[in-house]
């Protein structure tokens, strides 16, 4: 694994755009030296690490259902902050292993040992269409005979014609909170792979989803009911909403209630207590550090990198943020590798259950947040 400079494209911005990564601008800070897309420079991988890395993330994965099996059975809810009223349906949720569409693993990887888990995006990651569509395209247009870790836009089609939902179309929710447009264009992304898929889809806001109290079910603006909905929306926003007692029961939901375990950084400690010492993971959890003289402490629901603690022996780092009241993780802390500076974070993508591609963001800080870029990358040929 390296990183490697070359020249930007011509008129690359309205490439990009035109592609649909139109809120490129908008998603990143003001003020920053660099832009959110950044063709500059890239990472190259071999097949071999690849292969490796695909081997890994799928490994990964299965530990997850396994870990979700484990506080299905067990009930472990409450280190997870489910709402006690929720449990039951969480429980399910899994047991009818209501179908799920993708995920995100955040891996610390610097090309000489195993990948480690930073987190499990599981139920809302993004940064998806610049991973499936905005870097392939740049890899056409500057490396045309080389390769790329990315088959997600293949697998997102074939995926949606595995699931088995409810007739009728499939509703795809976007929140009008959304600021930078990110969320709307990740939403009308898979609204397309849907489509393409063979599928009928109507888009949604999730504020004009409404309780029909009489006939019992959801329906959009124009009153049609809502019997499968894809949202970009996370699980804890709805089990806090009004209308998320009704939401656990009634339509079909991608991704479904079981995966609010999965995107719970309280997953890193109960994957440690089930494999301690793989090496794939990073020591975590929840009562506090123990031995640990150098971890982060990550808020349960955190999103951006915000509300996290870095303790090391050299001193302690915190980023702003309003997360943590419903708990924290202590995770072992292992800085980023650093490539001329930068430290990388790879976004490895899971399909159903299947590796299906890679993302990378970097920053020149410890933490990953909205001021990292994302840079394609490349498998040499």
């Amino acid at each position: 694994m390296r990183r490697e400079h070359g020249d930007p494209r011509p008129g690359w911005e309205k490439t990009i755009e035109g592609q649909g990564l139109a809120y490129h601008r908008a998603a990143h800070p003001e003020g920053l030296s660099r832009p959110y897309w950044d063709e500059s420079v890239h990472y190259v991988l071999s097949l071999e690490e690849v292969e490796s890395l695909e081997e890994q993330v799928e490994e990964l994965h299965a530990m997850c259902l396994h870990a979700v099996e484990h506080v299905v059975s067990t009930g472990r809810y409450a280190d997870f902050a489910v709402p006690e009223w929720a449990r039951d349906e969480v429980a399910r949720s899994w047991e009818r292993r209501d179908p799920h569409l993708y995920g995100r693993f955040d891996l610390r990887y610097d090309g000489t040992g195993p990948a480690r888990l930073l987190e499990y995006n599981a139920d809302t990651p993004t940064s998806l269409l610049e991973s499936s569509v905005i870097q392939w395209f740049w890899l056409q247009d500057t490396h045309p005979g080389d390769d790329q870790w990315n088959s997600i836009h293949e697998r997102l089609i074939e995926r949606w014609r595995e699931l088995r939902l409810p007739p009728g179309p499939t509703h795809f929710a976007f929140t009008n909170a959304d600021e930078t447009g990110e969320e709307a264009m990740t939403v009308a992304y898979l609204q397309e792979t849907a489509e393409q898929a063979g599928r009928t889809t109507v888009a949604v806001a999730m504020e004009d989803i409404g309780w029909d109290d009489l006939n019992r079910r959801f329906v959009d603006a124009g009153n049609q009911m809502i019997r499968s909905a894809f949202k970009l929306y996370p699980w804890e926003w709805m089990l806090a909403d009004d209308f998320g007692r009704h939401a656990v029961r009634h339509s079909t939901w991608i991704e479904p209630l079981w995966k609010t375990l999965l995107s719970n950084k309280a997953l890193l400690a109960v994957l440690w207590e089930l494999y301690p010492g793989h090496p794939n993971l990073l020591p975590a959890y929840l009562d506090g550090p123990r031995e640990l003289t150098s971890y982060i402490a990550k808020p349960l629901l955190g999103r951006e990198g915000a509300s996290m603690r870095i303790v090391t022996p050299e001193g302690t780092q915190e980023t702003p943020g309003r997360y943590g009241r419903e708990g924290y993780v202590f995770q072992g802390f292992e800085a980023l590798p650093a490539f001329e500076g930068q430290r990388p974070v790879l976004g490895a993508w899971m399909v159903a259950d299947e590796a299906a591609g890679l993302g990378i963001r970097e920053t020149t800080g410890l933490i990953t947040d909205d001021t990292s870029s994302f840079v394609p990358h490349r498998i040499a040929g």
